[in-house]
């Protein structure tokens, strides 16, 4: 359980920070999008760790490695709702 509420604190403050340095309006906003975003970023960065060699198979990726991949799935984001792929919540 704990483990748990640990990914879910990491997530939320990397999905912050991501969206304090990505610029743009299209940004996800609310508590559940940006854990969302920074969990989804943790587990893209410990996916690529792994592929790439950098993480074992029981290793998860570190703070600064979440906030990097929360940033590219904030990026993806932003790509997908700037060609209308996909609804910005935020304009409703």
């Amino acid at each position: 359980m704990g483990g748990i509420i640990w990914v879910i604190v990491v997530g939320f403050v990397a999905g912050i920070i991501a969206r304090l340095l990505s610029p743009g309006p299209n940004n996800p906003s609310g508590f559940i999008l940006t854990t969302v975003l920074g969990i989804a970023g943790a587990f893209l960065a410990t996916f690529i760790g792994q592929a790439m060699g950098y993480y074992s198979a029981n290793q998860g990726a570190g703070f600064v490695t979440a906030t990097v991949g929360a940033l590219i799935v904030l990026f993806i984001w932003n790509r997908l709702v700037a060609s209308r792929v996909i609804s910005d919540p935020g304009n409703r």
